[in-house]
């Protein structure tokens, strides 16, 4: 037998009994619904002209046939954001707390200083705040240093194996 509920007694939280809280949820407008409901008539799209059609958008940028602003600016310069290359920047006072001899980007991950998707981007170490740098690491793997960064890793005892390999510049098309 089931008994009542009482004023004190808790509710389990279960999918059967779920409810938003008050004020969260609003009716929705009923838009050309007769004059008394306050969306009659125009239903908010004011009077007669190409957006009170049915079915009506403009392309971003029209402006009525006239040349549009776009067109009528020059174009100049060059862009050369699709070809910037983005770097996992590692900084060498976070490695002042590296467990291990050998920074890779294996060992970086495992230990937490390369997340997301950072962890396919191509390596670069800095040299901020490394004045304290006296850890004697190697790198391996690695594809890029600053010369402050270099420096202060040589001065530790450091080494730096197989730096990426320069490609050579293609040659011009005669």
């Amino acid at each position: 037998m089931r008994r009542e509920r009482e004023k004190g007694d808790k509710i389990m939280m279960a999918l059967n009994n779920l409810k938003s809280p008050k004020g969260a949820t609003r009716k929705t407008k009923r838009i050309g619904r007769g004059q008394g409901s306050g969306q009659g008539t125009q239903a908010g799209k004011g009077h007669k002209g190409q957006k009170a059609r049915a079915g009506a958008s403009i392309a971003l940028g029209f402006e009525g046939g006239q040349m549009p602003l776009y067109r009528r600016l020059p174009k100049r310069g060059f862009s050369n954001a699709p070809f910037k290359i983005k770097h996992a920047v590692v900084n060498l006072s976070e490695l002042e707390s590296f467990e291990g001899d050998t920074v890779s980007r294996e060992t970086l991950i495992k230990q937490g200083q390369l997340k997301g998707n950072k962890k396919n981007f191509p390596l670069k170490v800095l040299a901020k705040d490394g004045e304290k740098f006296s850890k004697a690491l190697t790198f391996s793997g690695v594809d890029k240093f600053s010369a402050k960064a270099r420096e202060l890793i040589e001065k530790a005892g450091g080494k730096i194996q197989n730096p990426p390999r320069k490609d050579p510049k293609p040659k011009a098309k005669k």
